[in-house]
């Protein structure tokens, strides 16, 4: 099998793909397209607002960050031990130095003036004294009482972190667009910056949708069934940079359905819905979006599960249509929504991430359409490759599956059958 790493097959190609592909498959968009089309809908988010730092934990940088200063902001030892002058280690050792001063984190030694053939003691984090150039560290000396003695000769810069060696002053920090995670939070704040312009959240409201639901803890009557995607839509779409308003379920009427979508393109920046997105007898969902004036621009993904999912704009709101099966709406809305919400906020898309894997699992596909399967690691080959075990039947409105899964496989849109001990994309869902 030949490994394709990401979907390549463009709308534009479709006429050259195998005539015997099925012709629904060659009307739709490939997963690629579908993403880059979702994304191109998108109009970013300007406005911005400044917050001090801690309150800015999980927010997208609004404008260009440059350090005010280098980092490290002086020398200083990276370990406990003796500041030496490496130009006294002269001759065959050991030799024996004086220790004059210490000198700890925070000190100031720059009124120091150690003689020479003289040492400072000195700890993790202290500066280093003017004219010295290497630390010894304590393993490698024996102390007496106001001395020490070593047979070690150290390097000029040993165990000294330079001033500027990580960061130089003015250095480009973070661009706009951003996401401070807490690793780029500390760097900002050993820059000395204690406030943050920042993008400012994204209003999104989401909507169930189907006559069937009721919540949990209600009474179900014949035929209905709990609203699970209200609880995984909420739970997916938590970030620090999103306002996330859930707007309430919808009974599957047109009007009902037309009413609310209207009311939430008004008030937010991005409107999602589950459910409805199919082009069955009670599906209203597209047929709503029309009525409001809106218009839809990605319908119709080559993609299994999910292929219902559409993109499109009311006003000037982001329109996104998940299916409402379970399982194809957790794939769509990580696959192409996420990607879209984040170019609102103005986030670069970087595209998954991906490893290979080793099915342990035969399956038959379509020709055509890329699939994701939930799938478990259950151990590693001997060049330590995971090996992946399938979960589940393949039915988009399984729970189970995905609840269990340790990520999705992809299978890419050529291949029709997978054996066991092929190679294939896995991409893993995030630790929390």
């Amino acid at each position: 099998m030949n490994f394709i790493s990401r979907d390549s097959v463009a709308l534009s190609d479709l006429a050259a793909l195998d005539c015997g592909q099925p012709y629904a498959a060659r009307l739709m968009l490939s997963v690629a397209d579908a993403v880059t089309r979702a994304i191109s809908l998108c109009q970013p988010v300007t406005a911005s607002e400044d917050l001090d730092l801690l309150s800015a934990a999980g927010r997208v940088v609004a404008a260009d960050i440059r350090s005010p200063c280098a980092l490290p902001r002086f020398d200083h030892s990276a370990m406990d031990g003796f500041a030496v002058r490496t130009a006294d280690f002269s001759g065959s050792g050991p030799w024996t130095f004086q220790i004059a001063h210490k000198v700890a984190a925070g000190d100031d030694p720059s009124g120091l003036n150690i003689e020479s053939a003289r040492a400072a003691e000195i700890f993790t984090g202290a500066m280093i004294p003017v004219g010295f150039d290497a630390v010894i560290i304590r393993e490698k000396c024996s102390r007496h009482d106001c001395q020490f003695t070593t047979a070690y000769r150290p390097r000029p810069g040993e165990n000294v972190r330079k001033a500027g060696e990580d960061v130089d002053h003015d250095t480009l920090l973070f661009k706009a667009g951003t996401v401070l995670t807490p690793h780029r939070s500390a760097l900002l704040a050993a820059a000395g910056l204690s406030r943050i312009s920042v993008v400012r959240k994204i209003r999104l409201g989401f909507i169930t949708t189907g006559s069937e639901l009721k919540e949990p803890g209600e009474q179900l009557g014949a035929g209905q069934i709990y609203n699970s995607n209200r609880y995984l839509l909420a739970s997916m779409l938590s970030h620090p940079w999103l306002e996330v308003r859930d707007l309430g379920a919808t009974p599957d009427a047109i009007e009902a359905t037309t009413d609310i979508i209207h009311s939430a393109a008004m008030d937010h920046d991005i409107v999602v819905t589950s459910g409805g997105m199919s082009k069955g007898g009670e599906d209203h969902v597209r047929d709503a979006l029309t009525r409001c004036g809106g218009s839809l621009r990605v319908l119709d993904v080559a993609m299994r599960p999910g292929k219902p999912v559409s993109f499109g704009t009311l006003g000037s709101a982001l329109f996104i249509g998940l299916p409402g099966n379970p399982m194809a709406a957790a794939v769509t809305l990580d696959k192409i929504a996420l990607p879209a919400i984040r170019a609102v906020a103005g986030i670069e898309h970087r595209g998954p991430v991906w490893m290979m894997a080793i099915s342990d699992f035969a399956l038959r596909k379509k020709e055509g359409r890329t699939e994701f399967v939930p799938v478990r690691v259950q151990g590693r080959d001997a060049t330590g490759t995971p090996v992946l075990t399938m979960l589940g039947r393949g039915s988009s409105g399984s729970l189970s599956p995905m609840s269990h899964a340790d990520g999705l496989a992809i299978l890419p849109p050529e291949l029709t059958t997978l054996e066991r001990g092929m190679r294939l994309r896995f991409e893993p869902f995030s630790v929390s």
